[in-house]
């Protein structure tokens, strides 16, 4: 069995270059971008989620767009469309007998919009109490836990957002309620849950699951927090790599569709407690219901019943 994970066995491999007055730095598994401004963010491909336990991968390019089906055990398939400059445009799950469920569509384009995926909003103004906009799964109620999960927009919501829109745009996702989850004591430089801590995911993977089964189009966004030290850059990449591990464990442990997570990391951008020394508070895992985002505030649609093929 392989020894645990940690982040001092990656610096050593990093890369690092210029391009178009970016900083481009790579490592396993992850890129890490620096604009001019001295902002970072990471990306990394969500596509080692999508197929464990999976029958069969077929990956094929069309037209530029890069299309990666999943075939799973049960024949059921997850089809992922990426574009040219690697932004993923749409996610599909397709049953056994070929209906189809979009479960992210982000081949519309706002005319609105304007180039790039930061998104400058106000913040939203929030008429709800703290502890329930900003929800501590330790103290919470199952049930709490999935009305948070299924609260609406606490805001108007303007239009339509991309995935990348959503997961580079702190006010834009600060539209949904969340739930905090710091119970989870990851080693220091380490990604992996100790098999210990696992089971505090349990509620909110069953607030998941309840979800999802109500509406299989609801997608949720992990989101990765570390604290305040250490290096930008080692921060993002830990958090989105912790990120990626929650929303591993509640697939591979407690059932939660991978097709209905998605994750990305911060590193100590958003710090919950105002500090520069170590704080589990910052180090948390954030879960926020994202579908209102990507469909404009409308209300998701449920799946067609069978027999009935789903819009186009």
């Amino acid at each position: 069995m392989p020894g645990p994970r940690n982040l001092s066995d990656f610096r050593g491999q990093r890369r690092e270059v210029q391009e178009g007055g970016r900083t481009v730095i790579t490592e396993p598994g992850r890129i890490i971008i620096r604009d001019p401004g001295g902002q970072e963010y990471v990306r990394h491909n969500e596509m080692d989620r999508f197929q464990y336990g999976a029958r069969d991968i077929q990956t094929q390019v069309v037209g530029g767009e890069t299309r990666t089906v999943v075939i799973r055990p049960d024949g059921s398939q997850i089809i992922t469309v990426i574009g040219r400059d690697g932004e993923l445009l749409r996610r599909i799950r397709r049953d056994d007998r070929g209906r189809e469920i979009i479960i992210i569509d982000n081949s519309y384009r706002d005319p609105r919009a304007i180039g790039g995926f930061y998104v400058d909003l106000p913040p939203p103004v929030v008429r709800m109490p703290y502890n329930r906009y900003i929800v501590d799964s330790e103290e919470a109620s199952p049930d709490v836990i999935y009305e948070t999960m299924m609260a609406p927009p606490v805001d108007r919501i303007q239009r339509r957002y991309t995935l990348d829109e959503i997961r580079y745009s702190p006010n834009v996702r600060q539209l949904m309620p969340s739930i905090d989850v710091n119970t989870i004591n990851f080693a220091t430089g380490s990604w992996e849950i100790p098999p210990d801590q696992a089971a505090k995911l349990q509620a909110i993977a069953d607030g998941l699951n309840r979800a999802i089964q109500a509406n299989p189009r609801e997608v949720f966004l992990i989101e990765g927090h570390t604290d305040a030290v250490g290096s930008d850059t080692d921060n993002l990449s830990l958090s989105d790599r912790r990120a990626e591990s929650a929303a591993t464990l509640l697939t591979q442990q407690f059932g939660v569709p991978a097709e209905n997570l998605t994750s990305q990391g911060y590193g100590k951008q958003y710090l919950k407690e105002q500090t520069d020394g170590p704080s589990a508070i910052n180090r948390r895992v954030t879960v926020r219901n994202i579908t209102p985002l990507l469909n404009g505030g409308q209300a998701a649609l449920p799946p067609p019943p069978p027999g009935v093929a789903p819009p186009r």
